[in-house]
């Protein structure tokens, strides 16, 4: 069968084909799989950054289960000492409640951090111990100035700690989201760039204007960008298998991870499959940027505005993640390029696997849209740099009359 004869899709498997295996063999993908060794330190200082998104995240709070009488003395102490003291966020809690503190605890809605029953002048404190030891004495003093003794009869605090409470899994999880997205980030950013140099090397060897000549410009576009998707899905391979085995050498030394909301087989899955999203996404834009640029330092120039989309993309996602079903997380879940980073932190955080379905027919709706525009922008502007070559080219050597 001639070229000519084949598909779109035809034609793109032969483009990526050729592609993947051109790259795959050479020297220098060698290279470029060492290089996020020299990497680590940005791990370190993500990891930093995680930490403080975890600790800006909402705080735990108190729950107050007293009696009617001691929850209105408490309440009426709180609000005198917490101008003076550092106290923790309260919530009075009926009487009558029927659930546990260990229930209340593992209330993952309301964020309890500790559950005060008991009177007064007996309180007792349910919670995991690092909550227990902050808040001990400021509780006492409370129930001391709430029954009126004065801040020398502090009342003994009988203590209940827990293994862990909501305000704590929330907590790991968020760390879990920072970590996702920043991965997710970083390798997109590190795996994109391929996309223009390798496109820009064929543009000044002239080898696009013999693809041009034989197949049609979308497959051009289509056999690049899935080349270098699965290109990228060879580099993940090589990096978490060199990860598994550190994890595994020096699993002693490591802290268990937190596990995500969804567990870990389908955050895996999720983060696999919304990378392929972001890098369809991003890589569609960079070889649109590609197609406009005759030299290395045009690309430079033009895609300094695809990058500083992505790093807006990668701050809007992490500021969203803390506040589920804000409006902010809403708009980046919904924000074509920021929807990938999004639903990623929303997997590490919530079990629903509901949001995820809708958000692949989204995100997937919106690949199209953008290979689509993408391919006709490609072969638009390749089209027309060769033309306009050809045409001057004429217009040195005219016809003779």
């Amino acid at each position: 069968m001639s070229a000519s004869r084949l598909s779109i899709w035809q034609a793109a498997f032969v483009v990526a084909r050729r592609d993947f295996l051109a790259i795959l063999l050479s020297k220098a993908f060698l290279f470029f799989l060492l290089g996020p060794l020299f990497f680590g330190g940005i791990s370190v200082a993500a990891g930093a950054l995680g930490a403080k998104a975890a600790d800006s995240a909402e705080p735990p709070r108190l729950a107050v289960r007293l009696g009617e009488a001691d929850s209105a003395r408490f309440a009426a102490s709180y609000a005198v000492l917490q101008d003076a003291i550092r106290l923790p966020e309260m919530e009075t809690i009926p009487h009558g409640d029927p659930q546990s503190p260990e229930e209340l605890l593992a209330d993952g809605g309301r964020n309890f951090g500790a559950v005060l029953t008991g009177s007064l002048d007996s309180p007792a404190l349910t919670g995991t111990p690092g909550e227990l030891e902050r808040w001990r004495g400021p509780i006492a003093l409370v129930a001391s100035e709430a029954r009126g003794g004065g801040p020398r009869l502090l009342p003994e605090v009988a203590l209940n700690p827990t293994r862990s409470s909501s305000a704590d899994t929330r907590s790991s999880r968020v760390g879990t989201a920072t970590a996702g997205i920043t991965l997710l980030f970083l390798l997109t950013m590190l795996l994109a760039g391929m996309v223009l140099s390798n496109l820009v090397e064929e543009k000044a060897n002239k080898i696009i204007e013999i693809l041009a000549a034989a197949i049609p410009m979308d497959a051009v576009f289509l056999g690049k960008l899935f080349a270098m998707l699965a290109i990228s899905f060879v580099g993940i391979a090589v990096w978490g298998a060199v990860a598994a085995i550190v994890l595994a050498l020096g699993a002693a030394a490591i802290p268990p991870l937190p596990v995500p909301a969804v567990g870990w087989p389908f955050f895996i899955a999720l983060f696999v499959t919304y990378f392929a999203m972001a890098y369809l996404l991003i890589g569609s834009v960079f070889l649109t940027v590609g197609s406009m640029a005759a030299t290395v330092r045009d690309v430079q120039t033009l895609s300094m505005p695809a990058t500083i989309l992505q790093l807006a993309v990668f701050f809007l996602a992490t500021f969203a993640m803390t506040d589920l079903g804000s409006p902010v997380e809403l708009f980046a879940a919904v924000f074509p390029l920021s929807s990938p980073y999004a639903m990623v932190a929303r997997a590490a955080q919530s079990p629903l696997m509901w949001p995820h379905i809708l958000a692949l027919v989204w995100q997937v709706a919106w690949v199209a849209i953008f290979v689509r525009t993408g391919a006709r922008m490609f072969r638009r502007r390749v089209m027309k740099s060769g033309l306009g070559g050809r045409g001057k080219r004429r217009g040195k050597n005219p016809l003779p009359a």
